[in-house]
């Protein structure tokens, strides 16, 4: 006799798990704008379009190169523009759905693309880089959002890891094409790195046809008929998927009941929302919190100016560091919790490697010796905030919002994470530039401190809700639970029960969220 299929199998769920890697793809774009942009600006090509000649500067080997006002724009803007587009996510998630924002997300990369491409004005370069940053804010918020509301709760935080894993592989494809182009004479060196941006948009558009709309999304529209097809396209035991369109219904059916409205002003109006909201930014903020965009954006320019080595080999090196960590890290990310292991650990990590950086350059600058322990601390620190950090930041802020306000509170979220990706961004060339404060790697006297102020926040705010249901995740939230409660919490379906008493006309949503915060209270398991 043949067992039933369980349907929690890896390759039971290829549908859905193959859906979500396409529209995993998305924040290649991302990464590749970081690995390209750095190196763009160590190019002897590039800087005598955009920079000057600078031949008797002895802390300058390259022999030329460009104005902090002029870096800081061209690397920050982009991070400006995603913030903007983060913040305006929630209204064109909720009502265009996950899809159509991808595809709108593609068309305006391309744009923005052709524009840096065919200029050689510098306002140009700078209108192209504002808009490829609305496009990248699109792909980040919108691909999350597909992915947290499609996936199985087993398989939700593997999705993301593959999603860090194509910024990753965007990044290193940026830096490794910079690297076999930056000796060529003229435009060339930088065209050919930028006409690589076109193959994402391209392929997801086409890809987007094939899969289903968010099943989640659909159900929360009321369009029930087409959540279920949706689910039964993506879920390998079709007769599963009536309990848990059931579950969803139930969820959308008292978060309706308490809530008549879903707007920006409501992630802020409820405390449960609020507090929820606020952990959704301070989870992903954690990213800009940790240094990495001083390392991910400047990486080959600060290794130049650093005189560390062939600084385009060691960014390479550094990067692919950071992708075979990303990969180790899919392996386990559903087996071991986000909070304790990975976000307070790599954090740690990460400040270390920064203040032991910020010291070997301060004792001992310029040397054979300090450039080597400069490239392996680099590494210890892209291991931390790869392997670590970086995934488990979005995860976190991902899984945190209710569904009524998910595209909301996920938009702003992720909005303020660019926010203080752009803050780095734009105040690193102060302090590394040459023509400036010439700090150079003593800039992790800067992060250091703020990594470790990090991981006391984390331990202290932070809830474990790994391999949880986002209804699981709603009940725990709505029955007030500490942080430190939530890893041991027993679910008692609260949502259900009050979506069928108040279809049965029974009592409203309100008392039964009453009632059964004191039943969650009786089943929590204290740490």
């Amino acid at each position: 006799m043949v067992e039933a299929s369980t349907g929690t199998g890896l390759l039971e769920n290829w549908k859905c798990l193959l859906a979500c890697t396409l529209v995993s793809m998305s924040p290649f774009q991302y990464g590749i704008d970081f690995g390209l942009i750095g190196g763009l600006q160590a190019m002897p090509g590039f800087l005598q379009v955009y920079g000057y000649p600078d031949p008797n500067n002895p802390a300058n080997p390259i022999g030329w190169n460009i104005s902090p006002g002029r870096q800081q724009l061209i690397s920050s803007l982009m991070t400006l523009g995603a913030f903007i587009s983060s913040s305006s996510a929630g209204i064109f998630a909720t009502w265009l759905g996950r899809r159509h924002c991808l595809w709108m997300a593609c068309a305006l990369c391309i744009a923005s693309n052709v524009v840096m491409m065919a200029t050689t004005n510098i306002h140009g370069l700078y209108a192209g880089r504002f808009l490829i940053g609305l496009a990248n804010g699109w792909y980040m918020t919108f691909a999350q959002l597909y992915i947290q509301e499609s996936a199985p709760a087993r398989y939700r935080g593997l999705m993301i890891a593959v999603f860090q894993f194509w910024t990753s592989i965007g990044v290193l494809v940026g830096t490794l094409v910079d690297n076999a182009t930056h000796a060529i004479d003229g435009r060339d060196s930088y065209l050919i790195p930028l006409g690589i941006i076109y193959v994402v948009p391209v392929g997801l558009s086409v890809g987007l046809f094939f899969v289903p709309e968010s099943p989640r999304w659909l159900l929360y529209k009321d369009r029930n008929d087409e959540g279920l097809k949706a689910l039964l396209w993506m879920r390998p035991v079709p007769e599963s998927v009536p309990e848990e369109v059931t579950d969803i219904r139930a969820a959308i059916v008292v978060e309706k009941e308490l809530a008549s409205s879903a707007s920006f002003v409501d992630i802020l109006k409820n405390p449960i929302d609020r507090r929820r909201t606020l952990l959704a930014i301070a989870a992903i903020s954690t990213q800009a919190a940790s240094g990495a965009m001083f390392m991910i954006a400047y990486g080959t320019y600060f290794f130049e100016m650093a005189q560390v080595g062939n600084a385009f080999e060691n960014s390479c090196i550094l990067t692919a560091v950071g992708v075979i960590v990303i990969i180790a890290n899919s392996c386990v990310i559903s087996k071991i919790g986000r909070r304790r292991i990975f976000l307070m650990v790599g954090m740690f990590i990460c400040g270390v490697s920064q203040f032991a950086v910020a010291a070997v350059y301060h004792v001992n600058p310029g040397t054979a010796s300090t450039g080597k322990a400069i490239v392996a601390l680099s590494i210890i620190y892209i291991m931390g905030y790869n392997g670590m950090v970086a995934t488990y930041a979005w995860l976190a802020g991902g899984e945190i919002p209710s569904q009524r306000l998910r595209s909301y509170t996920f938009g702003i979220a992720a909005a303020v994470g660019f926010a203080g990706a752009w803050l780095a961004t734009f105040t690193a060339p102060y302090f590394i530039n040459p023509s400036a404060l010439n700090w150079g790697p003593e800039y992790g006297w800067i992060w250091g401190p703020s990594c470790m102020i990090t991981v006391v926040w984390i331990y202290m705010y932070l809830p474990e809700i790994k391999n949880r249901t986002l209804e699981e995740i709603d009940e725990m939230f709505e029955a007030e639970l500490p942080a430190r409660k939530f890893r041991r919490y027993v679910c008692v379906g609260m949502r259900r029960v009050a979506a069928d008493d108040k279809l049965a006309g029974k009592s409203t949503a309100e008392r039964v969220w009453s009632d059964g915060k004191a039943v969650a209270e009786a089943t929590v398991h204290i740490e």
